[in-house]
């Protein structure tokens, strides 16, 4: 199969916890924009496109010499709205991005790529890296996942359902990241299937997959940097970032030969 990836970032204002928690300026500049310019920092990937119904995102993108695409404004979740927006481009596969994961780094959205080179044929792939402490166990606003020795995702959870020790749950244990591929034809199918009770009740739309039997396989990266999920995580953000030079360097090539316009 020849390998023709697009990486896509679903987007909107209408966030539950943070509303629009992707124009919140970080460093200067907007959450939404450090997402985007760090995809673009990815080598051999070809496009990096915002899928939003908000036009004050596509502006701010479009403004800023990026591609966006509008999409409707009924999607429950940033896979629905990429699986309308794909269906314009010729590619394989997709790689979607989470628009508030302000940290990825480069080598983050490479790992998947070259994941996907190996086995172009699995259908999901999705990123997961350790804990950064035990709390996060029980942490409901990230979602956390056990893995079979083989690396697929047996199941998701916002609280840990485990009984054991949290030391040996770090063994099994990842945090699911906000960095997914699927192949293009899959991503279209899923549409058709049926919403599931579990990914419903629990708001984790990895689990319709794990439901309907599609195989989820773990990416498994060495870090698992903050995204922001509510208005505290801007501290972690902002303690991540400041600890890190290798964030600062990636900061500094992601903006350094165009200028923002910050949304008011």
């Amino acid at each position: 199969m020849i390998f023709r990836p697009i990486c896509m970032i679903p987007a909107r204002l209408a966030s539950r916890r943070f509303p629009r928690k992707l124009l919140e300026p970080f460093r200067g500049h907007p959450i939404i924009e450090h997402t985007r310019r760090r995809a673009l920092l990815v080598d051999k990937m070809e496009r990096v496109i915002v899928a939003t119904c908000d036009k004050e995102i596509a502006n701010l993108v479009i403004n800023n010499g990026g591609e966006a695409i509008m999409t409707g404004d009924h999607h429950p979740n940033g896979t629905s709205r990429i699986a309308e927006a794909i269906q314009r481009f010729d590619c394989t596969h997709v790689i979607l991005v989470q628009a508030d994961e302000p940290l990825i780094l480069p080598q983050h959205i490479e790992a998947m790529m070259n994941a996907i080179d190996i086995d172009p044929e699995n259908d999901v792939f999705n990123a997961v890296g350790p804990l950064n402490c035990l709390k996060e166990l029980d942490q409901v606003s990230s979602v956390k996942c056990a893995l079979a020795t083989n690396g697929d995702i047996l199941y998701c959870f916002r609280r840990s359902p485990a009984i054991a020790q949290g030391k040996e749950q770090r063994h099994y244990i990842r945090k699911l990241l906000g960095l997914i591929s699927f192949r293009k034809e899959l991503l279209l199918s899923l549409v058709n299937l049926p919403e599931t009770n579990i990914s419903q009740s629990e708001s984790i739309e990895q689990m319709k997959l794990i439901q309907h039997g599609i195989k989820l396989r773990s990416v498994e990266l060495d870090e698992a940097v903050p995204g922001v999920n509510e208005p505290s995580d801007m501290d972690l953000i902002e303690n991540s970032f400041s600890s890190s030079p290798q964030q600062q360097v990636c900061f500094d090539r992601a903006f350094a030969s165009k200028t923002v316009f910050d949304a008011k």
